[in-house]
């Protein structure tokens, strides 16, 4: 009979839960003591958002299929342009558009 938990998957979640709690609250501590934030980390604080939104984006688009590249692009072209909540709107007609009629 299969368990609802295995113990192997909650002493990783554990430890992931445990790694990311030590790692915010060090950084909170780092940056706090600090008197003033150098220049090169405050310009590799601001590049996070950009790192994190490309390493969940970038694997989709390599594996998504070709409705999803092409729908990252058109909103990549799009939030160049437009706001955030309708480019992905229009991001979301588009994939839905291409899956309908391609597959």
């Amino acid at each position: 009979m299969d368990t609802l938990f295995h113990t192997q998957t909650l002493l990783i979640i554990a430890a992931g839960a445990i790694a990311t709690y030590f790692t915010r609250v060090g950084g909170y501590i780092f940056i706090t003591r600090m008197k003033r934030i150098p220049p090169r980390a405050e310009a590799a604080l601001n590049a996070v958002p950009a790192a994190v939104l490309t390493t969940l984006v970038a694997p989709a688009a390599i594996t998504g299929g070709f409705d999803v590249s092409i729908t990252m692009a058109i909103a990549f072209v799009l939030g160049l342009r437009i706001g955030l909540l309708p480019m992905l709107a229009a991001g979301w007609i588009v994939v839905m558009t291409l899956r309908h009629f391609i597959g």
